[in-house]
């Protein structure tokens, strides 16, 4: 048992509030998922500055300065912004530039995130406590999506936390299981792709990142998935300028998605999206089985 939130705002006006809503949707599934959390964020000032790119890292014990300094070696302009167990860099240069320049410098940390727009947080504890280590409750921005986990099949690491974030501004959360995941890794593996941990999870993150290189659209991309993954499960998958939902077959994980001409949010339960501005007002229902919901920016 997982807990899924995600709020894509169509109204401008509504960004500065980004943060402040998330917290809140995310607080409010913390009995879904006790044992870490993780969020990501596209287009907060702070984390992923206009002109520049984002990648961040999960370093150990490393401090700022120290990833800082080793990466500024590559990098010249590099910034680096301490988020508690995730460490955030930025610089003016182009995403794979940045990544290659992080693997080079540190080989041992774990890229959770890149792109243009992204930000992707993780670690291990309350969904509380991390959103206060993250300094979610200030982000901004037009699109979010969180996680809190309950591990039924992996280690309790912040590698192992939701979003999985395998491509550029792409991430996955996932409550459910895949039964099949191990062959689709092998698979994945065989065609080059390189995993960061065991998770079932990066899998199916990791499977639509191929699909969106290959030229499909997100829609299709997890049609596709539909297609090939076995198991039960309830996905809520995003860019930099779509937000889609899907459950298998039987969709016994539970999912409700509500609709305003503000925004559109999507919980595991109602009570993350009873807060929500005008929610008296909006469109609200369960997700179909097999059915992809998406919606553009």
């Amino acid at each position: 048992m997982c807990g899924i939130v995600g709020l894509h705002l169509r109204e401008p006006s509504l960004y500065p509030r980004l943060g402040t809503l998330l917290t809140g949707m995310l607080c409010q599934v913390t009995e879904r998922g006790p044992d870490s959390a993780g969020v990501a964020v596209y287009g907060d000032p702070r984390w992923s500055p206009e002109g520049r790119v984002t990648v961040t890292l999960l370093t150990g014990d490393r401090t700022a300065d120290v990833v800082r300094t080793a990466v500024a070696a590559l990098v010249p302009d590099v910034a680096v912004v301490d988020a508690g167990q995730t460490l955030v860099l930025h610089a003016a240069t182009d995403v794979d530039a940045l990544v290659a320049a992080v693997r080079t410098a540190l080989p041992d940390a774990v890229v959770v995130g890149q792109g243009e727009a992204v930000a992707v947080l993780k670690g291990v504890g309350s969904p509380q406590a991390l959103a206060a280590e993250f300094g979610l409750a200030r982000a901004q921005g037009w699109q979010g999506v969180a996680h809190t986990r309950m591990a039924t099949e992996s280690a309790v690491t912040p590698a192992h936390c939701h979003p999985f974030s395998v491509g550029a501004d792409q991430c996955l959360v996932h409550n459910g299981s895949f039964a099949n995941h191990a062959t689709i890794r092998r698979e994945l593996k065989a065609a080059g792709a390189v995993f960061d941990s065991d998770n079932d999870s990066e899998v199916g993150a990791r499977f639509i990142a191929a699909q969106l290189a290959a030229g499909y659209d997100l829609e299709k991309s997890l049609r596709l998935l539909c297609e090939r993954f076995d198991g039960f499960y309830t996905l809520l998958v995003s860019t930099r300028d779509s937000f889609a939902v899907v459950r298998d077959a039987i969709a016994c994980k539970p999912a409700v998605v509500a609709e305003t001409p503000q925004w559109v949010a999507m919980a595991s339960e109602y009570r993350a999206l009873a807060g929500l501005p005008g929610v008296e007002s909006a469109r609200i229902f369960e997700p179909e089985p097999e059915e992809v919901y998406a919606w553009q920016r």
